[in-house]
Parts: C-alpha cells; sequence; structure tokens
C-alpha cells in the first residue's frame, strides 16, 4: 500500500510536473527538462553517455513521453514521426535554436545587444543584472561560451557614473 504525505510524494518519490514549452522559453525549458529527466533517470535517451551505449526502449519510450508532455499540440504533431527521444529532442532544439548559421547570426545579433546595453540612471542595478543574465543565458543557450570576467568587466562599464567609484574599486582589486 502506498502512503501519500500530501506534497505530491508518494513513499519517496516526487510527481514532476513537466514545464511547457512556448515559443519564448526553450532555454530554460530545455534546462528544466535536462534536469527532469536526469531525476527520473532517463537523460540518458537524449544523450547517451558514450557512442556505444544502447538506450532501453522503455527508457527511451518514458523520456519521448515526458517530453510530449512538455509540448503544445501543435509541435506534437510535427514530432510525431520521430522514432526516438533523441530525434525528437533534436528536433525541438532546430526548431527554437535554428540551425549553426541562424545560431551563429542570433550570437552575434546578442553580443551587439550585450555591448550596447548601458545602465539608465533611474534603472534599479537588480533589474540591469537580470538583463545581462538573461542575454548571457541565451548566448550560452546557443553555444557561446560567454566567460563570467567579460560579463563583470561589462557591468562595471555599463554602470551610471554614480557608481563609477564603486567599479574603480572592484576593478582595482580584481573582484
Amino acid at each position: 500500500m502506498t502512503g501519500n504525505n500530501g506534497n505530491g510524494e508518494k513513499d519517496g518519490q516526487v510527481t514532476l510536473h513537466y514545464p511547457m514549452l512556448s515559443r519564448s522559453n526553450y532555454a530554460a525549458w530545455a534546462i528544466k527538462m535536462k534536469v527532469f529527466m536526469q531525476a527520473q533517470g532517463f537523460w540518458d535517451a537524449v544523450e547517451p553517455r558514450t557512442t556505444n551505449t544502447v538506450v532501453e526502449v522503455k527508457k527511451d519510450k518514458m523520456a519521448l513521453a515526458a517530453i510530449y508532455q512538455g509540448i503544445p499540440e501543435d509541435l506534437l504533431l510535427s514530432l510525431a514521426e520521430k522514432k526516438t527521444t533523441k530525434e525528437a529532442w533534436e528536433a525541438l532544439k532546430t526548431m527554437f535554436l535554428g540551425a549553426d548559421r541562424v545560431k551563429t547570426a542570433r550570437i552575434q545579433t546578442l553580443k551587439a545587444e550585450f555591448e550596447a546595453l548601458i545602465m539608465k540612471e533611474s534603472e534599479v542595478v537588480d533589474e540591469f543584472v537580470v538583463k545581462i543574465s538573461n542575454l548571457v543565458s541565451t548566448m550560452r543557450a546557443l553555444g557561446d561560451a560567454v566567460e563570467e570576467s567579460y560579463v563583470v568587466k561589462k557591468l562595471l562599464r555599463a554602470v551610471p557614473s554614480k557608481f563609477l567609484q564603486i567599479a574603480s574599486t572592484l576593478e582595482q582589486f580584481g573582484i
């Protein structure tokens, strides 16, 4: 007999509610889905540990079911002919991140946007940091290796003059 403690757990198992993919949340959706599938032990169906790893049929179908739960019906129809989870995952990735050429162009656009970003006098530091973080996360999701030091330097260059003394002190001490 299984017990339920009222928190969505049954005898130590947590019920996961998969996030729904939309036109604008692919990067966050993919991260959440990866962690959820890792937690359930079937991420290997998407990303096998080695080239020789054979994915069990049941594990592949469980992972595919997880993806199907997290996508709207219009996408479900375009994935229906995919035979494996890996094929479905790659198809979604291509749909949302595009081919390499498109990805490269998108990264260049984001880099230009990142470089042009300047904090307004009226803007709260936290809001500005969120803007920078979102741009950097998107660039990284597209495969660009954005260095943390590059982001910090940009942040220090982009703050208004009222923060200049703080930024100078931080740069002086290599923080």
